[in-house]
């Protein structure tokens, strides 16, 4: 069971909060960020929201202004003065968009990778069909063990 230190979600239409929803397996899309120290840091920021943008506009729920919008939520829901060793979760669709943020778990030194036979969806895009992978991984102890994507014999990615 995972256990949140902030979720929170918001109307697109007037960036309202509203009653939380993580958005999977909803049309939309996602980005996953380690957030670490005092101060905050985020690793690879620019990456992340570029390709956040980037998966937006294939989707076509991209509107102008969004982007100022998403930066503006995450900076009012981090804490300057806390110091972290969490992800944080920006997931948005038509309608929502959802910010999360749950402590990282630190892999052991014994991890492993089971390896699945699966492709998700649009996989050049973070998008949030996510149902058979999350099935997976709600079965493992992600401090131990993750899933490793194989389509054709080839390795395309892990779960987490």
């Amino acid at each position: 069971m995972v256990k949140y230190l902030l979720k929170k979600s918001y109307q697109r239409k007037n960036f309202k909060e509203i009653e939380f929803d993580d958005l999977w397996n909803k049309d939309g899309v996602f980005t996953t960020m380690w957030i670490y120290n005092k101060p905050p840091k985020i690793l690879f920021f620019k990456t992340h929201i570029d390709n956040l943008i980037k998966s937006l506009k294939a989707y076509k729920i991209y509107d102008k202004g969004i982007k100022s919008k998403i930066l503006k939520l995450i900076n009012e829901n981090i804490d300057k003065t806390k110091s972290y060793n969490h992800l944080l979760r920006v997931a948005l669709n038509k309608k929502i968009l959802s910010i999360s943020l749950r402590k990282r778990i630190p892999p052991k030194l014994n991890f492993d990778l089971k390896l699945v036979n699966l492709k998700r969806e649009r996989p050049q895009y973070k998008n949030l069909k996510y149902k058979k992978i999350l099935s997976y991984l709600s079965k493992m102890d992600n401090s131990k063990s993750d899933i490793g994507l194989l389509s054709n014999g080839k390795l395309l990615e892990t779960g987490t």
